[in-house]
């Protein structure tokens, strides 16, 4: 039982890292758009 609890575990951990790797990019050039539009 808790191998499945670990597999279930990572593979959640998985999906939240490949999320990541997409959202901080996307998250970093949105807030440079802002203070660019802020900026002039």
């Amino acid at each position: 039982m808790a191998s499945h609890d670990m597999d279930k575990a990572r593979q959640t951990y998985s999906g939240f890292m490949s999320t990541l790797k997409w959202a901080v990019p996307v998250i970093a050039i949105i807030t440079l758009f802002v203070i660019t539009l802020i900026a002039d």
